[in-house]
């Protein structure tokens, strides 16, 4: 049971440079009723929450029952037996939970759970894509649309591309919509002597993208010793200077198995709010960057989709886009298996 002292240690520590990841002992008792009444009905409802790494902390610690990055949380929807997914994210996170559990109902409780890599391409360019690219394998990053999937062969997460795209046995890979990632794993491919032919679409994560190496430069100058930890989802140039490049869910394992005390992350920042609440002994150097569609979930409309869900917020989709992106989907699970 979650009471304001248990929540308030849970956040004291966070400290990412935001007002909206910093909490009082007053705070967390305003939080109790809305919290309380999400669990009362979740129990009534056989509902369950997932929660992304990047949502804010104040959810991640009070209602979540499963948390992590896309690829776990995917695997928890696949796994569930609730009646009702939660999926506490951006929009094509809830839709994927919908793919691997058609029966089931899956609300987005997210008014403004979009994403510039999802929402920077369509089936259609897709379509188009496979007429001009025939012969190749069309590999899409989980951050896309349920009609995109649907086009596509199999899908990625920031965990397992590297290994997956190595594994496909065709040598002409279309990777989309992430080009930055896509860079990366044409460089990984190369150091390990693997030569294929990888095409990519022009689609960036605003987030990530706004990391320049320099910003390493000057946090290595600043802190010794420090570790830097980045995601595949940074330029090239970023990640050629990294110490750790993985996933959220990698990086948070990766730092509770370092033996350094001090670090650097370059990713949305609810991760380095996540782990200063769960590492208060080590320092994580760095200024907040926001995810302005993962930070727009709030325990208000998580409890309002559990009280009365409105259309938009109910996950629909086509049945046979729903049957072919649930292919692309578990071409995933058994690559990465």
């Amino acid at each position: 049971m979650v009471t304001a002292e248990k929540l308030y240690e849970k956040l004291k520590n966070i400290q990412v440079g935001n007002p909206i990841c910093q909490f009082t002992r007053e705070h967390c008792e305003l939080l109790l009723p809305t919290i309380e009444r999400i669990e009362d009905l979740k129990r009534e409802k056989n509902a369950i929450i997932l929660v992304h790494n990047y949502v804010a902390p104040q959810i991640f610690y009070s209602v979540a029952d499963y948390t992590g990055d896309s690829y776990g949380l995917s695997k928890k929807a696949k796994e569930s037996d609730a009646d009702i997914i939660i999926f506490a994210a951006v929009r094509f996170m809830a839709e994927t939970a919908k793919i691997l559990n058609p029966e089931k109902t899956v609300l987005d409780p997210n008014p403004n759970g979009g994403c510039s890599l999802a929402d920077g391409i369509t089936a259609q360019d897709v379509i188009r894509l496979r007429k001009e690219f025939p012969g190749y394998t069309f590999v899409c990053y989980i951050n896309t649309t349920a009609e995109v999937k649907a086009q596509c062969d199999v899908c990625v997460t920031s965990s397992n591309v590297y290994t997956i795209i190595e594994k496909i046995p065709n040598d002409k890979i279309y990777f989309l919509p992430d080009k930055l990632m896509g860079e990366n794993v044409i460089n990984h491919l190369k150091e390990k002597g693997v030569n294929k032919d990888i095409r990519l679409w022009d689609g960036t994560c605003y987030v990530h993208e706004e990391y320049q190496p320099e910003s390493i430069d000057q946090v290595r100058r600043n802190f010794e010793g420090v570790e830097i930890l980045v995601h595949p989802e940074c330029n090239s140039s970023v990640v050629g200077k990294a110490d750790y490049v993985g996933s959220t869910s990698q990086m948070l394992n990766h730092v509770r198995e370092s033996q350094r005390d001090s670090f650097f992350l370059l990713t949305e920042c609810g991760l380095t709010g996540l782990l200063q609440s769960e590492f208060p002994e080590k320092t994580f150097a760095g200024s907040c960057t926001l995810c302005k569609y993962m930070k727009s979930n709030s325990l208000e409309d998580i409890l309002n989709v559990l009280e009365n869900p409105s259309p938009h917020s109910i996950i629909e989709i086509d049945p046979e886009t729903q049957r072919r992106a649930l292919n692309c989907v578990n071409q995933m699970f058994r690559y990465a298996d």
